[in-house]
C-alpha cells in the first residue's frame, strides 16, 4: 500500500522541515523525488539522506515567487524525467502580527511566496500533467487557512489563499485526471517554527502556549505530515480531491 513505484515527485521547500521529511517519506515508497529550495546547501541535505536510504534524489534549486525560476525548473526535469506525477508545493515563510502591525511590504512577501509560489510551480506542471491524464498536485496551506489565529494576519491570509486555489483547482481539472488536495497542518515541531518562536519576548512560554493549542497537547511531527502526504499522492487516496486535510492535534475541533 501507498507504493510510489515509477512515480517522479518534486517537492518545494524540501531542505528542512516538513518538506524535508515528505520527500524523504516519497523516496522511501519507490519515487525519483526532486527536492526544491532556494538553498542550495539545504537541498543538498535533504539529498543525501535519501541516497543514503537507498533512495533517488536530485536538488534543484529554485525561488517559487519568480515565474522565471519555475520555467526553469520544468526544464531541468525534463533532462532527465520525461514527466512529473506528483507536485508539492510546501514552501512558505510566516509572519507575525495584528493588521496594525503588518506592513503592505510584508503581507506582499507573504503572497510572493505562499500563494504565488503555489500558482507559479501549478502553473508550470500542470500542462503535461494534462497533456498525460494523470497527475497529483498538493499543496501545504495551515489550519491557519481554515480558522483565523490571532497575530497572523498576513500569514492567514494567504493560507485561507491556498486553500481556495486548491478547491478551484480542483475542480476546473477533476475530469482530466489530475487530483488537487491541500493539507492544513496544526502547529509542527520545525525550524520553520523555532524562526517565529524567536520572534516573541519569551520563546519558551510562546512554545508551551502553541503545543497547548493543540488537543493533543503537543505539536506535530514532519513525518507525520508526511505520511498523509503519502496517502494522498498515492493510488489509495485517488477519489480525494478539492480537500482541505486538516491534520492539527484536534486544534479545530472545538471551534
Amino acid at each position: 500500500m501507498f507504493s510510489l513505484n515509477s512515480r517522479t515527485a518534486l517537492v518545494t521547500g524540501a531542505g528542512s522541515g516538513i518538506g524535508a521529511a515528505i520527500a524523504e517519506t516519497f523516496a522511501l515508497a519507490g519515487a525519483r523525488v526532486y527536492v526544491v529550495d532556494r538553498d542550495l546547501p539545504a537541498a543538498q541535505s535533504t539529498v543525501e539522506r535519501i541516497r543514503a536510504a537507498q533512495g533517488r534524489a536530485d536538488a534543484l534549486v529554485c525561488d517559487v515567487s519568480k515565474e522565471a525560476d519555475a520555467a526553469r525548473v520544468v526544464e531541468e526535469v525534463r533532462v532527465d524525467s520525461p514527466h512529473l506525477d506528483i507536485l508539492v508545493n510546501n514552501a512558505g515563510i510566516g509572519h507575525v502580527g495584528t493588521l496594525l502591525q503588518t506592513t503592505v511590504e510584508d503581507l506582499d512577501r507573504l503572497y510572493a511566496v505562499n500563494v504565488r509560489g503555489v500558482f507559479n510551480l501549478s502553473k508550470a506542471f500542470l500542462p503535461g500533467m494534462l497533456e498525460r491524464r494523470h497527475g497529483v498536485i498538493l499543496n501545504l496551506a495551515s489550519i491557519g487557512g481554515v480558522v483565523g489565529i490571532r497575530d497572523r494576519l498576513a500569514y492567514c491570509t494567504t493560507k485561507f489563499a491556498v486553500v481556495g486555489l486548491t478547491k478551484s483547482m480542483a475542480l476546473d481539472h477533476a475530469l482530466q485526471g489530475v487530483r488537487v488536495n491541500c493539507i492544513c497542518p496544526g502547529r509542527v515541531e520545525t525550524p520553520f517554527v523555532s524562526a517565529r518562536l524567536k520572534e516573541y519576548p519569551d520563546p519558551k512560554k510562546a512554545y508551551q502556549e502553541m503545543a497547548a493549542t493543540q488537543a493533543l497537547g503537543r505539536m506535530g511531527r514532519p513525518e507525520e505530515i508526511a505520511a498523509a502526504a503519502l496517502y494522498l499522492a498515492s493510488d489509495e487516496g485517488s477519489f480525494i480531491t478539492g480537500s482541505d486535510f486538516i491534520i492539527d492535534g484536534g486544534w479545530s475541533a472545538g471551534k
